[in-house]
């Protein structure tokens, strides 16, 4: 007796032949190329990135409001800016850690150390060259508030100019001597950066960018093993399917070799006593059941009519091998006619029933094969009224 449990649309059978022809025939193509299932979905790298840039934004603006810095609108456009700048640089980086994505750990940390301190110059370079005419605002903005002047050279050096302070005795009236203004006094506060001070000023920036790339490559490299991870499962899956069908064809193309042989003996006996009429019926019935068990694919589900004809053909068969002492009887109801059962599963049993119970009486024997519905299950008998586990032995199967 098989119990099968109902599904909407039809009756499914639940259990690991049946659901392996589904799965392995879904992802028949997916086998085509696996190592591309290994790698990270490009929009989880762009969220990623994404969330890294967006992240570090939102910090360095709350850092800025917190230490009171001037500016803030012209501040705030560029540094979206270089957000931007870096989120492209970025998923350059990322083109290049992709190429080591089957490689091994040490590989791909080695080049990720190694690519991010091109991108972390990059970056550094570009908040230079668009933060450059703000950090001038600010210098004169500076000026004005300490009563300064703060201008650059030809050189680039940045200057101040402070006006001496004179003694009231001298110039009572803020004047000299002469009635001339007091010379004003030049300051050279920073020199222009030039040659290793340019570099060392482009490096300090650089080094914070770098392990801002390095902790996205970390994440990178964490999401890449987990997808590493899902996908070598998802082969194993499929390898285990694969293995599970293999073994449900061997068993479908595996009809007992003894049906064959005592088919082919009884043709010859029909044959050789003149009993064409019945050699015809059997020879009909063995081409009817080989056509239908070999046609269909071995995991696919089939219709429980179909399962049923198959038997029908099956008991033909033997109805000749046995005149007169094979009696069978098949019910069943309309309704059930669509439930997907999987292909031969009744072959097995309604063979052992014959070998295991008819064969070996002395009289008729009967076979049933019935189908009932109970509450969301469907339910398939075979019965047989043979002598039973208490008979002889029969074979060594």
């Amino acid at each position: 007796t098989g119990v099968f449990p109902l599904s909407t649309g039809g009756m499914a059978f639940a259990c690991g032949c049946g659901q392996a022809g589904r799965i392995v025939t879904k992802h028949h193509q997916a086998q085509a190329d696996p190592a591309e299932y290994s790698r990270l979905p490009l929009r989880l790298v762009l969220i990623s990135i994404a969330g890294l840039w967006l992240t570090y934004f939102v910090l360095i603006t709350v850092r800025g409001l917190i230490v009171g810095l001037e500016l803030q609108e012209a501040l705030l456009w560029r540094r979206l800016m270089v957000c931007l700048a870096g989120g492209g640089i970025t998923f350059g980086m990322w083109l290049v850690l992709r190429l080591v994505d089957s490689c091994s750990l040490a590989v791909k940390t080695a080049t990720a150390l190694v690519v991010a301190l091109p991108a972390a110059l990059m970056i550094a370079q570009t908040n230079q060259m668009v933060f450059a005419d703000v950090q001038e605002q600010m210098i004169r903005k500076i000026g004005e508030q300490q009563g300064v002047v703060f201008r650059r050279d030809e050189a680039g050096n940045l200057l101040v100019d402070i006006p001496p302070v004179p003694t009231p005795a001298e110039t009572p009236n803020g004047v000299g001597p002469e009635g001339d203004d007091l010379d004003t006094r030049t300051f050279v506060i920073a020199p222009a950066p030039i040659g290793i001070e340019r570099w060392r000023q482009l490096t300090d920036i650089a080094i914070g960018r770098y392990f801002l790339l390095l902790a996205w490559a970390a994440l990178y490299l964490a999401l890449l093993a987990g997808a590493q991870a899902r996908a070598s499962q998802a082969r194993e899956e499929r390898f285990r399917l694969a293995a599970k069908a293999a073994e449900l064809r061997s068993l479908r193309y595996q009809i007992s070799p003894h049906f064959l042989f005592n088919t082919l003996n009884s043709l010859s006996s029909l044959v050789i006593t003149g009993k064409d009429s019945r050699a015809e019926a059997m020879i009909q019935a063995v081409s009817n059941f080989y056509r239908h068990s070999l046609a269909e694919e071995p995991t696919e589900d089939v219709a429980l009519e179909d399962e049923i004809a198959l038997q029908r053909d099956y008991l033909a068969i033997e109805e000749v091998r046995f005149p007169k002492r094979l009696l069978a009887a098949i019910d069943l109801p309309e309704e059930l006619e669509r439930a997907r059962v999987p292909g031969m599963i009744l072959q097995p049993l309604v063979e052992n029933a014959i070998r295991h119970g008819i064969s070996v009486l002395p009289k008729s024997g009967r076979v049933e094969l019935r189908a009932s519905r109970r509450g969301e299950q469907l339910v398939i008998e075979v019965r047989d009224d043979g002598p039973g586990p208490g008979g002889p032995p029969m074979g060594g199967g």
